[in-house]
């Protein structure tokens, strides 16, 4: 009786005979893999991109918007009511589960500085915007309460305004930049935050006290949202809805009126946006084991070939007493070499092809050990799955009619 070990040899010395056949027949499988890790890789990085980049809105942030108002029959949609005032935020900061709030003002302004001029949204905020939106000077300092109830001429320029009005590389800390005809001190620089999840260039602003904003700037009695930093993810449902009740017992809303408000979640834009990107990895995932699927095939395809090229072999061996379990194992050993070696191969290629675009494109590609291992594992699933027809084909041949086969 032939054992495994000799089986196995039998099998690889087959297969290193015909070489370039084999090759050229794990080539399916090998693609499939890598087209798996890849998608996954990249499916994986854009979820983990999108959460970054709501995360880096602020650490368990809920923001209060102005809702609609109805003026002669119209309604003006979210953000068309004027009734969010800064003592709003006094109160919210004082409720439980709550860590701090920032209003904010935004007001379009044109700024001048350093004989440069950049149109960019002036917003207003108090010394705990560091706090809500998790950003922090990268040179220089941020205002202070005591500038911010003085309505101080302060100013803190984000990357993008530094460069567009100081492209020679000089400091801009110190310096005086005009908004609105109206000049500030550039007391420090943000760190850079890059693009939002929509696009926007979070580095295109600069912030200033909100009290200069109101007072100076837009001339307003009231704000145009409150950001509030809840203490941890788990309070935020908590926080939405003790923020809802205040306001409504401080704007007067009663008998199921409407609110005159809206607190959104940015929690659930996370998880909406993490689930959409859960979906899109597991559509490309599943297109790419289509390939390896094809890739199965073709390891079926050339298995069949091989039973039919080594007829008579297969008659000799059974006639000298090889059994038709040896001849199954062997085939099938053929198939599961095949496919778990290019599945190798599609391993080495994929992790290399997503550190590539990680690299090159700047798209994010994160290749877990658990896709890798699923890989493999489908892998060796096909070998076994469409090499089985081909080999109990080579087992269940006739000795007699194998050996005047030509």
């Amino acid at each position: 009786m032939i054992s495994v070990m000799q089986t196995l040899r039998l099998a690889l010395q087959a297969l290193v005979r015909n070489r370039s056949r084999s090759l050229l027949t794990m080539l399916g499988v090998v693609i499939g893999v890598a087209a798996v890790i890849v998608t996954v890789a990249i499916g994986t990085g854009a979820e983990t991109s999108v959460a970054s980049q709501i995360n880096g809105l602020g650490s368990n942030l809920v923001i209060v918007i102005p809702g609609s108002v109805q003026t002669s029959g119209a309604r003006t949609g979210n953000g068309g009511a004027s009734t969010l005032t800064v003592a709003d935020g006094l109160a919210i900061v004082k409720l439980p589960g709550v860590t701090a709030v920032s209003p904010s003002v935004n007001v379009r302004a044109q700024l001048v500085a350093n004989g440069q001029n950049w149109q960019t949204s002036a917003t207003g905020v108090a010394p705990t915007f560091t706090v809500v939106r998790s950003w922090n000077p990268a040179t220089g300092r941020f205002f202070t309460q005591s500038e911010t109830d003085a309505a101080a001429k302060v100013a803190v320029l984000g990357q993008t305004v530094v460069r567009q009005l100081f492209p020679d590389g000089s400091d801009p800390v110190g310096q005086a930049v005009m908004i609105k005809n109206v000049p500030f001190t550039i007391i420090g620089t943000l760190t850079p935050k890059g693009q939002s999840g929509a696009g926007q260039d979070q580095d295109d602003t600069v912030l200033i006290p909100y009290t200069s904003a109101m007072e100076r700037l837009a001339g307003s009695t009231t704000i145009g949202s409150l950001l509030v930093s809840a203490v941890d993810g788990a309070h935020i449902a908590s926080v939405q809805s003790q923020i809802t009740g205040l306001l409504e017992q401080r704007h007067g809303i009663v008998g199921g009126a409407p609110d005159d408000f809206q607190v959104r979640n940015l929690a659930d834009i996370a998880q909406a946006a993490s689930a959409t990107a859960s979906i899109l990895a597991l559509l490309l995932a599943a297109v790419a084991a289509v390939s390896l699927v094809v890739g199965g095939i073709g390891i079926m395809n050339i298995m069949l070939v091989s039973v039919t090229e080594r007829t008579r072999e297969i008659g000799l061996r059974v006639a000298l007493g090889a059994r038709g379990a040896a001849i199954l194992r062997q085939f099938l050993i053929e198939a599961v070499v095949l496919s778990t070696g290019g599945g190798a191969l599609g391993v080495v290629l994929g992790v290399a092809s997503s550190a590539a675009i990680a690299l090159f494109a700047g798209w994010p590609a994160s290749v877990s050990p658990g896709a890798v291992a699923l890989a493999l594992a489908f892998s060796a699933a096909v070998g076994v799955f469409f090499g089985y027809w081909p080999a109990r084909k080579a087992a269940a041949l006739d000795p007699i009619r194998a050996l005047r086969f030509e």
